[in-house]
């Protein structure tokens, strides 16, 4: 057994009771002269053994005749037992604490380890993927910036790889419940606090495709995600965007444009003026608002004697078409030259050819003017299947139903859609479409004097 006297271990065992008179002891005490506790039970271990022999040996002479002449052997053998075990070298007689710690053996000094990898966040994926990305259109990095930036208000910013089918749904089902006009009108509400207005008040609610918009941008990054093993799944495919609530674009009638041009103008950040000479264009060509507000000057040219709209991407700024049908030529309508709109490639204010537009945040040149035309709407009591859209709707539809030789082809091209049918005629040859047939196509649009009478340029 060990006991501890100052620094040093010492080996203790009790004497058994009917040898303690012949031994003279009650107990053997013996220093093992060190005061490391691995090297002390070593020794411990050897007096262990040797006390036992001597016990034995103690017990087989007390049983003879001659046992004082052999007991004193044994207490010879007792005091002899001082010296098992002593140390082999004198570094070890020292004294030392048993408290010290036990030599170590020199360590090899351990590399730096690699700081740890931190999670891919949403918002760096959306800068590194999309909008950091060469290869992305512009419209697709607004696009999906607008859902990122919806998610990152409703849920903050999270490692992409924990956003998964929960989030993915409550985020679906919060698109649902906010308004129609959300983004067209400034608002310090969170979103729970619009969708809460929403149904208080009654609003129209996001349709199911500017839901699936979203869902899709968001899908589409996921994709990339998934391909470099970033994330497990794509949790944004599969869904349902049906609420009951679709609402299908149409044309106008007569009644509603005239009610659009008795509208008072309000907006203090687009002026009436371009209001007007915007949707004058839009009317009697079929573009789309963003083509109409990002063209430039020289992108009203002659084209075989006929003057026309030039439709094409923008390196400086990055625009490009909606489709690659949207890079076109759009004939300038005698309504529009009649309105003065070729002066408008002489004026001096800027390099656009409608002027009085800002760019928004977002890099959207004519963003003010939809958000503008929304409210407008709204508040003359215009349905919701009306919408700036709807003059797309309107030309393609009278054009198709018009009395003259138009054949559908051109109407796709005017209007920059995807040829309708694939046949080898449509694919191969629509590029000789000549300029004098879609000026006949573009001609074929006519509209009511009472439709637009507020136009001055």
């Amino acid at each position: 057994m060990l006991r501890v006297r100052g620094t040093t271990y010492h080996f203790r065992r009790i004497v058994p009771p009917a040898l303690r008179a012949a031994l003279n002891r009650r107990e053997i005490w013996v220093s093992l002269k060190t005061g490391y506790q691995n090297e002390a039970r070593k020794r411990a271990s050897l007096l262990h053994a040797r006390t036992t022999e001597l016990f034995m040996q103690a017990h087989s002479v007390l049983s003879e005749p001659d046992a004082l002449s052999r007991l004193e052997g044994l207490w010879v053998a007792l005091r002899d037992l001082q010296s098992v075990n002593l140390p082999s070298s004198a570094q070890e007689t020292r004294s030392v604490p048993v408290s010290a710690p036990m030599r170590r053996p020199r360590t090899i000094k351990k590399t730096t380890k690699a700081p740890k990898a931190q999670p891919l966040m949403l918002s760096g994926a959306l800068k590194r993927f999309v909008l950091d990305s060469p290869h992305t259109s512009a419209d697709t990095k607004k696009a999906t910036q607008r859902a990122v930036v919806l998610f990152l208000q409703a849920f903050g910013d999270a490692p992409v790889s924990i956003i998964g089918g929960e989030k993915a749904g409550a985020f679906r089902d919060l698109l649902f419940s906010l308004p129609a006009s959300l983004g067209k009108r400034k608002s310090n509400l969170t979103l729970e606090e619009e969708a809460q207005r929403a149904r208080e008040e009654g609003l129209p609610t996001l349709s199911g495709k500017s839901v699936k918009n979203h869902m899709m941008r968001l899908s589409a990054l996921w994709n990339q995600l998934h391909q470099r093993e970033l994330v497990a799944r794509n949790p944004w495919t599969g869904w349902n965007f049906e609420n009951g609530q679709k609402i299908v674009r149409r044309s106008w009638t007569t009644k509603e444009l005239a009610l659009l041009a008795s509208a008072s103008w309000h907006s203090t950040s687009v002026p009436e003026q371009t209001f007007r000479l915007v949707t004058l264009i839009a009317a009697y060509s079929g573009m789309r608002l963003g083509e109409i507000c990002t063209l430039r000057k020289e992108d009203l040219q002659p084209v075989d004697g006929i003057a026309c709209f030039m439709v094409r991407p923008h390196s400086d700024d990055g625009w490009t078409p909606k489709t690659e049908a949207g890079t076109r030529m759009v004939q300038v309508h005698s309504k529009l030259i009649e309105a003065g709109v070729l002066a408008l490639k002489h004026n001096a204010d800027g390099p656009y050819l409608v002027a009085g537009l800002e760019i928004s945040k977002q890099g959207t040149r004519g963003a003010a003017l939809g958000r503008a035309f929304s409210l407008l709407k709204t508040r003359i009591g215009l349905p919701a299947e009306i919408t700036f859209h709807s003059f797309r709707h309107t030309v393609s539809t009278q054009l198709r139903n018009a009395d003259a030789n138009i054949r559908e082809v051109w109407i796709d091209r005017l209007l920059g859609h995807e040829a309708s049918h694939k046949s080898q005629g449509t694919t191969t040859y629509l590029t000789s479409i000549s300029t004098a047939n879609l000026q006949q196509t573009i001609e074929a649009i006519s509209y009511p004097k009472t439709a637009f009478t507020n136009v001055t340029i």
